[in-house]
């Protein structure tokens, strides 16, 4: 266990849009784990930011989404 001090922040997000996965070297796609919609936990840091019509959002690889709310 780590004290609440050591921790860093999960922030909470809705997830707008996503590509179609990663490719391999032989060209085989690996699809996300999360659609449109969801609602992911992610870190403090990290994420990509992007500016579109005058809103913030946020990139992030797969791989860094910590974890997703089941319904």
């Amino acid at each position: 266990m780590l004290p609440e001090k050591a921790q860093g922040k999960v922030l909470q997000a809705t997830v707008v849009a996503v590509g179609e996965g990663s490719r391999g070297q032989r060209g085989e796609v690996y699809p996300v784990s999360v659609a449109v919609g969801e609602k992911v936990l992610l870190p403090e840091y990290g994420g990509t930011k992007v500016v579109l019509d005058d809103k913030e959002y946020y990139l992030f690889r797969d791989g860094d989404i910590l974890g997703k709310y089941m319904k």
